[in-house]
């Protein structure tokens, strides 16, 4: 008899109880609301940064520096003034209300810790970035924005190949995978996939997030495929399976290199844009700088997270396509659409699992659990026998 994938669908959705639908849900309209009011706060900050003048003391003061040490500083001081007066915000959104819906045991103190090193290195690295576009305002004239993408693709490459050896043992430590049958399957599964199984880690993600996470980091020799402690604990040995062998789709498909490419393509069209439409977005904030000038460094990084924010359906789209890409590879390679499924109705918690096609859209990086769950279903209908379950 041919499953029906549709009522195996069902049947996995009603395991979630109404309670645990209502609170999926609210958390996710909140986390929808959360993109529009930060828009505001940095609105906000944008403006008093601005009219407090500080950017402006900061270069008079620097001002028989050479351009290159001005510019740096003044944009390492912004980065710092932008995150302080950011923090309150983020207290409330990335901890405050994590814990209210379960979704963190994460101490404040270890918060604020950790956004200091984080606020830290944005100043170090963000401050060189913004020291390249400047420089090439000012020296590849009108097309700047277009080697600005340039700019942008080498420094995506480059943070990405130094981040899984230099900033995310920061915040995280990574282990090998426990001896046992769990570290046995997992690194057979990724040997069949030419990934050296010294790429293959857990990590205490339990640390910031009760989230049943794994993710794939790093490009070439410096990838990584790692594991939260959060989903070792909750899964099953087949859930477990299910979820590496999706990772393993992301980092064999390519889809790290796939997205360098369409953010660095998308930061083109951004920063062209903002060049176009910064003298009246500085007149709207009461700034006096014009492109060219560090000190309307707030102003064109507010333009570029709006702009961001109103290409994000694109860039969720994107995203959207390689989960599905990978949940296919996880079904063609390891083939549990079960295991599959009962890993997925796990991060319905924290990502309703039943949005509509518009809501989707807009707001989901990932495709909804319920969509996901017929996928599954459906390789099962049609592979019926071939699989192990």
């Amino acid at each position: 008899m041919t499953l029906d994938a549709a009522a195996a669908t069902q049947a996995w959705m009603d395991t979630l109880s109404a309670e645990e639908l209502a609170l999926a849900r609210d958390y996710t309209t909140g986390n929808n609301w959360l993109m529009l009011t930060g828009l505001a706060v940095a609105a906000l900050v944008t403006w008093l940064i601005v009219r407090s003048g500080v950017l402006d003391k900061v270069s008079a003061r620097l001002g028989k520096r050479g351009w290159a040490l001005r510019t740096y500083l003044v944009a390492a001081t912004f980065i710092l003034v932008d995150a302080i007066l950011t923090l309150p915000y983020a207290i409330y959104s990335e901890w405050w209300r994590e814990g209210q819906y379960g979704r963190s045991d994460q101490p404040l103190g270890d918060f604020l810790l950790q956004s200091g090193i984080g606020i830290a290195l944005s100043a170090v690295v963000g401050g060189l970035f913004l020291l390249g576009i400047y420089w090439l305002i000012r020296r590849a004239g009108r097309l700047w924005w277009l080697w600005g993408g340039a700019l942008t693709a080498g420094a995506l490459a480059f943070f990405l190949l130094l981040s899984p050896m230099l900033i995310e043992p920061l915040f995280n430590d990574y282990d090998p995978i426990p001896e046992g049958e769990v570290r046995d399957a997992v690194l057979a599964l990724a040997a069949d996939a030419g990934v050296p199984e010294d790429r293959v880690y857990m990590f205490d993600g339990s640390r910031q997030s009760n989230n049943f996470t794994a993710n794939v980091s790093g490009v070439g020799s410096g990838a990584r495929i790692a594991i939260s402690d959060v989903a070792m604990g909750e899964a099953s040995l087949d859930e477990v399976k299910a979820v590496t062998g999706h990772e393993i789709g992301h980092y064999v498909l390519g889809h790290i290199w796939r997205a360098v490419f369409a953010f660095s393509a998308l930061a083109i069209a951004v920063l062209f844009l903002a060049d176009r439409f910064f003298p009246a977005a500085a007149r709207i904030f009461g700034s006096d700088a014009e492109i060219a000038d560090i000190r309307g460094v707030p102003v064109l990084a507010f333009m570029f997270s709006l702009l961001m924010v109103l290409a994000s359906p694109l860039t969720n789209t994107l995203t959207r396509v390689g989960e599905r890409e990978a949940d296919a590879y996880s079904m063609a390679t390891v083939g549990l659409p079960d295991a599959m499924a009962g890993a997925l109705i796990k991060t319905a918690e924290y990502r309703y699992p039943m949005a509509g096609p518009v809501e989707e859209a807009l707001f989901y990086t990932h495709p909804t659990v319920e969509s996901r769950v017929r996928a599954a279903m459906e390789w099962k209908a049609a592979n019926q026998g071939a699989s192990g379950e």
